[in-house]
Formats: C-alpha cells, structure tokens, sequence
C-alpha cells in the first residue's frame, strides 16, 4: 500500500519523475504474489490508483546502493533489510512513521485485518516523507 500511496501524493503535487518508488519484500512468503485484496480493496476505496498486476520482489543487497532511501514498516522490517544489506552505512534505512514524528511501527494489518488504520499510518508517514522531501530539494 506504501508504494501506491506514496506514488499518488507525489503525482497529485506533481513531481513524479523526481521519485523512483518500488517496494520490496524481506521474508520469502510474499515474493510473485499479488498485491493482498484487502489492500487492494482499501486502495480503491481511497481512489488511489495502483498497478493489479505488479507482484511482490525479493529485496536485493544492490537496492542498497540504488536507492537514497529505504523505508520500512516495522522494526522487523528494518533487521531483513538491515540482514539483506549487511548493515546501513549511510543511514538510508528509517521506519516510515519517524518522517510522521511517531517512532513506531505501521499498524499491521495481517495480524489485525484492520486495514483501515494500515491505510491511515501509510498516508500519515508517506505525507510527511514526500514534505520532508520536497523541503530537501
């Protein structure tokens, strides 16, 4: 959801050739999947577009060196990726909801089907990255 999310602000404040967003998995249960329809569900309930046909990929060390950030949704995230990576030199890996002012975890909706509070934390973090952003450039 991170990535759709992400992706339509920054084509809503049109500045979408500035972000190259892709999501990546870290535990081996979701690779070639689909995107989860309850997710999918919520997406549209909020009229955020995404691609149906896209499927789950394994994070790669290389993604390290490829990208200027790397955010995860909760601090189990953070140990695959930092496992992935070995380690975060450059301090590019940070959990979505720090840029939100809230260090914690995004609501997980797999445990709590409560998708909605998912979809809540995802755009409450994924305004406050594209602003700290957007102050950046």
């Amino acid at each position: 959801m991170a990535e759709a999310v992400f992706g339509h602000l920054a084509a809503e404040a049109g500045r979408t050739d500035e972000f190259v967003v892709a999501s990546a998995a870290v535990s081996e249960e979701e690779w070639g999947n689909p995107i989860y329809p309850p997710a999918a569900a919520m997406l549209r309930r909020h009229s955020v577009p995404y691609d149906a046909a896209r499927t789950a990929r394994q994070m790669k060390a290389s993604d390290y060196q490829r990208y200027d950030l790397i955010i995860a949704m909760d601090e189990s995230n953070i140990r695959g990726i930092r496992r992935i990576t070995g380690g975060d030199p450059e301090d590019k890996i940070h959990l979505l909801l720090d840029y939100a002012g809230e260090h914690r975890s995004v609501a997980d909706p797999w445990y709590t089907r409560d998708f909605e509070t998912a979809y809540d934390d995802i755009l409450r973090g994924c305004r406050a990255l594209l602003e700290s952003l957007l102050r950046q450039s």
